[in-house]
Order: structure tokens, then C-alpha cells, then sequence
């Protein structure tokens, strides 16, 4: 190794301390302002909902109507694969626009508690500085439930009653694995 190696080597380190110093800046901040109640979303892709003028999220009436639907086939019976049939065979496209919905995306619709007008911030972490990496926080770090956070498109009740057939439709997969 001569000289110049010796130095890019040392530069590069120094390049990523530095990256890594700022990257915890900018959590510390993030954080402050969770502890504070200040919600940060991107609504860019968030169906129901678009950011108003003063930053809180307002209700797009035509979207809600496709969210209330998703909640009310599901109460229906109807699992996720029959949902997305219908919104397809119904001509109803996505946020982005696209006329073919995942399961995945009716999925987290029907467990996003955004849609009860609560906001909980910091479900995930980012586990590496470096590739920018993003996982679950299961625990490692504390996240935080601001309540009443803009209006909600489903009444609580109708959100719980879904996330408890969601959780009846899990334990029975997992019951049945089982055997």
C-alpha cells in the first residue's frame, strides 16, 4: 500500500463518519418532532387523502369512497384477491393511477390506522446509514400514536372489526400450519 491508498483510505473514512454523523442529526430531529406530536407523512401515494395548505391531510371525497369500499367488501366476506377483482372489473384505479391493484396495497389499506385519522410514526427504522436500508421496528426503537391527527375516512369501529378478522384469518392459517 503506498501513500496515496494510505490517504484515499483515510478520506473515505472520514467521508463516512461524516455521513454517519449527519444521518444521526437528522433522526434526532425527526424523533423531536415526533415526541412533539408533529406528524411527518408522504401523501403523494396515500389514497383518501391529499396534504391541504396548512399541512394536515384532507379527505379527496372520490378516493375515500374507493377506501370505504375496500373496508366494506371485506366485512362482506370478501378477501383480498375478491377485492381487488372488483376494483379491476370496476374500473377503479389506484393513487398512482394504475388500473391493476396488488393485494398487497388493499392489504395495508385495510391496516392502516392513518385511515381512522391516527398517525403512528416510526413503524420502521432505517437499520443501515449506509444503503439506506429499512426495516419493522419490532421494538428497538419507541414509536409514537398521535390520535385525532386529520379526519378519518372509517369510524373506529369499523377499523376494528377488520383488524379482528384480519387477526381470525391469520390464526387460522396458523392453526391449520400447525397441524
Amino acid at each position: 500500500m503506498n501513500i496515496s491508498d494510505s490517504m484515499i483510505d483515510q478520506l473515505a473514512a472520514l467521508d463516512q463518519a461524516e455521513s454517519h454523523f449527519r444521518s444521526e442529526n437528522i433522526k434526532f430531529g425527526i424523533r423531536h418532532r415526533m415526541r412533539s406530536g408533529k406528524t411527518v407523512l408522504n401523501h403523494t401515494q396515500f389514497l383518501g387523502y391529499t396534504k391541504g395548505a396548512d399541512g394536515v391531510l384532507q379527505i379527496v371525497p372520490e378516493e375515500a369512497e374507493v377506501v370505504r369500499k375496500i373496508f366494506e367488501l371485506y366485512i362482506q366476506g370478501n378477501g383480498v384477491r375478491k377485492i381487488k377483482r372488483y376494483l379491476e372489473e370496476h374500473g377503479i384505479k389506484t393513487v398512482t393511477g394504475k388500473a391493476e391493484w396488488s393485494t398487497s396495497t388493499i392489504d395495508r389499506i385495510l391496516s392502516n390506522e392513518k385511515y381512522i385519522g391516527e398517525v403512528r410514526m416510526q413503524k420502521t427504522l432505517t437499520a443501515d446509514f449506509l444503503t439506506g436500508r429499512r426495516e419493522k421496528n419490532i421494538g428497538q426503537l419507541d414509536s409514537y400514536l398521535v390520535e385525532n391527527a386529520h379526519e378519518p375516512i372509517i369510524d373506529r369501529e369499523t377499523f376494528e372489526l377488520v383488524q379482528r378478522m384480519k387477526g381470525q384469518i391469520k390464526s387460522t392459517h396458523f392453526d391449520l400450519a400447525d397441524r
